[in-house]
Parts: structure tokens; C-alpha cells; sequence
């Protein structure tokens, strides 16, 4: 499989996460966000919505999206499982997956950024935004969390923790205040010990900035 990738894209490091921890070999093609590759017309052929990541798999079919990216994973690579069979509990990680991948990332990704800077908006303005809706969505999200698991809702990884662990580096990125969100940071911590998420993590991947590694 190939896989469009940019380093500090919280989607494409979603899906560096879950390929790790399903143990699936794949190759990366570093697609530069900032500096615009996503725009070429080339790429635009393979993903029209012009972002990452893109998984291109082994017979050349192409998927696009993160989620749905996941959803196949699991779906053809069932362990470990990233959703739980009961369906109540199954509804329950994907509420809580959801308030990242749809309520926090639509208004935080990089072309929001940028189209708040082109109506005028100082740089400073764009970090409160920013740092506004995720601590918004992350409240939440530490809401919806039982009692007990390790994780967010298991000992094991779940499709909410492939979405909180990008989304938390993403809030550190931003000088996001992780003040009561405690829970979420010692998952963190758990998450990141696990060899899967320390191999997808942003800083360990070849086109990362190499005064980073």
C-alpha cells in the first residue's frame, strides 16, 4: 500500500496509526501541506478534496478521507479491533471519535487557518480560534469517557484514541491550556509507550523537519 502523508497532518497521522497497530507494511509518499504539493494537479486526480491522507491499496484502488480510511482497516484487518461488536458501546467510541473528526478538525485544519489570514485576521486572532474549538471538542470528549479503561473507553486502543492522540498534539502545537483535561493526558502518556503510536507519531517520520528528529 502507499500512503499520502504529510507529518503533522492529525489525519494522516489517524491512519499512521492505525496501519502500525493492524501491522501493515506500506510505503509513504510526503505530500507538503505547507508548501502547497496538495494543489497540484497531479494529486488532485488521486484525492480531489486536495488534502491527506490517501491510501493507495496493493490492487491501485484509492480511499480517501480518514474515517472511512479506518472503517476499512478494521473492516479487512478485524484485529485487534478498533470498535467494539455491542453496538451501544461500538456508538459510543465513534460519538466520541466523531467530536474530533467532525467537530473539532473541520474548523482547525490547515485551510481554515489559512482562509481566516486572507479575511484579514492576525495570527494571534487564528491561534484563539483555534485553540477556542479544541478546547471546546476536547472538553467534551473527556465527558463522554467511562470510568476505569486504561484508554478512553478500553486497555486497548479504540477509533477514539487514533483520533484523540493527533488531536492532542495538535492542541500542544497550538499552546492549547490542557488545564482539567488531566484524563486526556495520561492517556496520552499510555498511548504514546505503545510501540504502534510511537511509530506514527509526527517527529518520527522522514519528511519531518530534521532539527526535530
Amino acid at each position: 500500500m502507499l500512503l499520502y502523508s504529510y507529518w503533522r497532518s492529525t489525519t494522516a497521522y489517524r491512519v499512521r496509526i492505525a496501519l502500525a497497530l493492524k501491522g501493515l507494511h506500506y510505503d509513504t509518499q510526503a505530500v507538503d501541506l505547507a508548501r502547497g504539493d496538495q494543489l497540484d494537479a497531479d494529486y488532485a486526480k488521486v484525492n480531489p478534496i486536495a488534502g491527506v491522507p490517501t491510501l493507495v491499496l496493493d490492487d491501485g484502488l484509492v480511499l480517501t478521507q480518514s474515517m472511512a480510511i479506518l472503517d476499512y482497516l478494521d473492516r479487512t484487518h478485524p484485529s485487534p479491533p478498533f470498535v467494539p461488536e455491542d453496538p451501544f458501546a461500538a456508538a459510543q467510541v465513534r460519538a466520541a471519535a466523531f467530536v474530533i473528526a467532525c467537530d473539532i478538525h473541520p474548523v482547525n485544519n490547515l485551510r481554515v487557518g489559512a482562509r481566516l489570514k486572507i479575511m484579514g485576521h492576525e495570527k494571534a486572532e487564528v491561534v484563539r480560534w483555534m485553540t477556542y474549538w479544541m478546547q471546546q471538542g476536547l472538553s467534551a470528549y473527556h465527558q463522554l469517557l467511562p470510568a476505569g479503561p486504561a484508554l478512553s473507553f478500553a486497555d486497548t486502543p479504540t477509533l477514539a484514541d487514533l483520533c484523540l492522540i493527533p488531536q492532542l498534539y495538535n492542541a500542544r502545537r497550538w499552546g492549547m491550556d490542557l488545564t482539567g483535561l488531566d484524563r486526556l493526558t495520561e492517556i496520552e502518556h499510555r498511548c504514546l509507550a505503545l510501540p504502534g503510536f510511537a511509530q506514527a507519531h509526527p517527529e518520527a517520520q522522514s519528511d519531518a523537519p530534521k532539527e526535530l528528529s
